[in-house]
């Protein structure tokens, strides 16, 4: 029996809102008919009210609160390296920014892309050269998201097309260039050339990528053939060794052989300028002589002719005397008295007896030996 029908018990008149029943819980059915007097402008209710009525109101209360939980559920956060993709009912509609956005759920879908963080592809593959070698190539790409829209709408598989866009970049550029150039020096080149050419496939496929750094890690030739062409790469490391040792060498003697062509012409230039100057010494003398010459033409030549016999006897070690009326010719070693005529003092003034030979052979020697003095006295004089 309900608290509220007849006899039910005591205080009949009191409700659930008006006072305390002590005999049980109060009706279900008493509680929404109050609800709905209270809220009758809102939810369409009046007086009569009955169990449609209360219903109604619970199906409203539910609504109510889905409501209140799908407006919550359409806030989220996109961070500061993020970008988001918001596609309504599946087509693009914007892209948000960082910061606490909101977007109707279900109607909306939310997509975050980090568009600062480098992703790495890696990739080894064989590749024909130019002069249809086989070489091996390992590479690593890294890449971005640059357009997150592109990224998501217009290319179905971005990694997969990017995978494909670099190999056929590397055998593009690989199959330009000679083996020796790919496996050796030309990596660095090769690695510029191989990213250009990825990022101009990827702005074609408007994939939304774009290439930071292509790495070319390591270049070789098969397995098979791999000792033949590390015996090449060492024979050219040996050339270039053997150049650099040339050059240094040349880099030592060709400064020292400079050095000695300078200093030959400049004693070239010294010996010109000494005979030039003596030739101008010579002529000036010999303009003096001729001065002295015409003053006293017999003493001066005999004077020439002293000096020269002494230049001609002072380079010559040995003399041969012609002795007047005779067959014999007399040897004067003057090596010996030179030397012995410096070893022994010889007095100013001495006093030689004069020898009178019956025979003009024995006075040829006093001769020479007179001859010999004066040449001595004369050299004084002239020291004087």
């Amino acid at each position: 029996m309900a608290w509220n029908e007849p006899g039910g018990g005591r205080n009949n008149n009191q409700d659930p809102w008006g006072g305390r029943n002590d005999q049980g819980p109060p009706d279900l059915d008493e509680v929404v008919k109050k609800l709905q007097e209270r809220f009758g402008g809102i939810f369409g209710g009046g007086k009569g009210g009955g169990s449609g009525q209360g219903s109604n109101a619970i199906l409203v209360i539910a609504l109510v609160l889905a409501l209140f939980v799908w407006a919550l559920s359409g806030f989220y956060r996109v961070e500061q390296a993020q970008q988001a993709v918001v596609l309504r009912f599946g087509e693009f509609h914007e892209i948000k920014t960082a910061g606490l956005r909101w977007n109707p759920a279900i109607m909306d879908t939310v997509f975050k892309v980090d568009v600062t963080k480098v992703h790495s592809v890696p990739m080894r593959a064989t590749m024909l050269t130019e002069d249809q070698n086989i070489v091996d190539v390992d590479l690593n790409v890294q890449y971005r998201i640059n357009d997150p829209k592109l990224y998501f709408l217009h290319v179905n598989n971005p990694e997969l097309a990017l995978s494909h866009s670099i190999e056929s970049a590397l055998r593009h550029v690989v199959g330009g260039n000679i083996m020796d150039k790919v496996i050796t020096e030309g990596r660095e080149a090769i690695a510029i050339e191989v990213e250009a050419r990825l990022q101009d496939y990827l702005e074609r496929y408007q994939s939304g990528l774009v290439v930071a750094k292509v790495n070319i890690e390591d270049a070789h030739p098969p397995k098979e053939v791999k000792a033949a062409f590390d015996d090449v790469i060492k024979a050219k490391e040996d050339e270039v060794r053997l150049q650099n040792e040339a050059q240094a060498y040349a880099n030592g003697i060709i400064p020292e052989a400079r050095g000695k062509a300078k200093r030959m012409l400049q004693e070239a230039d010294a010996y010109k300028a000494e005979i030039v100057e003596r030739a101008k010494g010579e002529a000036k003398r010999f303009e003096q002589l001729l001065t002295e010459y015409k003053k006293a033409p017999q003493v001066t030549r005999q004077r020439l002719y002293l000096e020269t016999m002494e230049s001609v006897y002072g380079n010559t070690t040995k003399v041969m005397v012609d002795v007047e009326g005779g067959n014999n010719m007399m040897y004067l070693p003057l090596d010996r008295l030179v030397n012995n005529a410096q070893s022994v003092q010889i007095p100013e003034t001495i006093s030689v007896p004069q020898i009178k030979s019956e025979s003009p052979k024995q006075d040829a020697p006093l001769r020479g030996v007179d001859r010999l003095r004066q040449m001595r006295d004369s050299r004084r004089w002239e020291g004087r």
